[in-house]
């Protein structure tokens, strides 16, 4: 699904001191699974993620998704079409939440649905109950819950159109272990059939991972196969 070709993004690049958020990565990654990515502050994880997910252009570089070139050219894709890819295949779970202040839970839930709204709310709310959100939840605003509510409501938006790849940065940060656990069995379920990308710095929601890659400085260090 995916392929890395020597990804580089350098910031700073018309300075002496250029600095590489990622360096040289090359690497695959397989239609379905769940993947961990881990590795220090700093040390390239999110930025590996914005720029498979198109919301960052790498310096140089190939990455192909479904075999066409979504980097660096973009002869082969405009603006427009990315954006078209994320919303189609893209999901998103963000360190900050980023729900609508003035909305519910599940109307943010459903807020970027591609469906019809029937469809929308029948969705959002089986996965707001298998995430641990009780019904009498679904009408607060945001700020009327916790933050790991607030982060479990963010999962669930990002799963309603039920998209090909997930990309996932901390997303049970703000979650009790009990919570968490939970939450990534969910993850875990949705990857049998989707890929996943987890990001984090807690390493024991990847027991069951498929794949951990380890980034190092911007570069990949290490990549296992847990099972």
């Amino acid at each position: 699904m995916f392929h890395l070709d020597d990804v580089t993004l350098i910031y700073d690049i018309d300075k002496t001191n250029k600095v590489y958020a990622i360096k040289n990565i090359t690497t695959t990654f397989p239609d379905h699974g769940l993947i961990g990515i881990i590795g220090p502050s700093g040390s390239g994880k999110s930025t590996l993620m914005y720029c498979m997910s198109t919301l960052k252009k790498p310096t140089c570089g190939e990455i192909l998704y479904q075999e066409k070139d979504i980097a660096i050219s973009y002869t082969n894709m405009s603006k427009k079409d990315q954006e078209q890819l994320r919303k189609s295949k893209f999901g998103f779970v963000f360190q900050r939440h980023f729900l609508i202040s003035y909305m519910s839970a599940l109307e943010n839930v459903i807020v970027a649905a591609n469906c019809s709204k029937g469809e929308a709310m029948s969705r959002a709310k089986e996965l707001l109950q298998k995430l641990g959100i009780k019904q009498s939840e679904f009408s607060k605003k945001p700020h009327q819950l916790s933050g790991g509510q607030r982060q479990r409501i963010a999962i669930a938006r990002a799963m309603l159109h039920e998209p090909s790849v997930l990309f996932a940065d901390e997303p049970t940060a703000s979650l009790d272990h009990t919570t968490a656990f939970a939450t990534m069995d969910l993850l875990l379920e949705y990857a049998k059939k989707h890929l996943v990308l987890i990001i984090t710095h807690d390493g024991s929601i990847l027991k069951d991972a498929d794949q951990i890659i380890e980034i190092w400085d911007g570069s990949i260090l290490d990549r296992e196969a847990t099972i």
